[in-house]
């Protein structure tokens, strides 16, 4: 059974996307926010897939879209929460965040076709990773791996390389984290919500990316 997870917070004012913040109001970062969540479940439900999963920090809402299970995450570091989610798989399993609106079902899908790899990696433009794919899910690959660093990307993937897995590598993907890369993932999918929201936000005064 082929699962794609999504590991998101919920959109809330003030909890979401702070580093927007200026030149974004904190309500303006959560709308962000949920417009990347939104553009990601929507990739995501166009990747066959069998299992569509929200590994979920908070409540879902009105964006939530039919065929999405929603569990929540587990306490503990981000290692532990993203290991967590892969113990609730037994088959091809590929995880994403919702800082990549930018993502497609195509990306996704070549994610989870573990013909020739047993492992996908996706690294992102910080030094993390955006994406990570494991034929046969197994929590310790992890566990202990620090998160939100840039050399997280480089050190998960020598655990993989080390438990022998055979990894195949995608494309680098910017995540949005600062007003920055929200316009530069905006410019990249302009028609997508979170970049049609970003152009409407930045036609306002004061917003200038940082």
């Amino acid at each position: 059974m082929t699962t794609v997870l999504v590991i998101a917070k919920e959109p809330v004012a003030g909890r979401v996307k702070t580093r927007l913040t200026p030149p974004f109001t904190p309500a303006e970062a959560a709308a962000l926010a949920e417009a990347s969540l939104v553009d990601t479940l929507r990739a995501v439900a166009a990747t066959p897939a069998d299992r569509r999963v929200l590994v979920l920090d908070g409540a879902p809402g009105a964006w939530l879209p039919s065929g999405v299970e929603v569990v929540p995450q587990c306490a503990g570091g981000l290692d532990e929460r993203l290991a967590a989610a892969f113990a609730g798989c037994t088959g091809p399993t590929v995880l994403i965040g919702m800082d990549t609106p930018q993502v497609t079902p195509q990306l996704l899908s070549q994610a989870l076709d573990f013909d020739h790899y047993d492992a996908w990696l996706g690294p992102a433009e910080d030094g993390g990773f955006w994406a990570l794919g494991l034929a046969a899910p197994d929590p310790s690959l992890l566990l202990g791996v620090p998160m939100s660093t840039p050399e997280t990307g480089r050190v998960q993937r020598e655990r993989l390389h080390a438990a022998g897995l055979r990894t195949g590598h995608l494309p680098v993907l910017r995540d949005v984290d600062t007003a920055r890369d929200a316009a530069a993932v905006a410019a990249d999918v302009p028609h997508g919500c979170f970049g049609a929201l970003h152009t409407r936000l930045t036609a306002l005064p004061a917003r200038t990316p940082r």
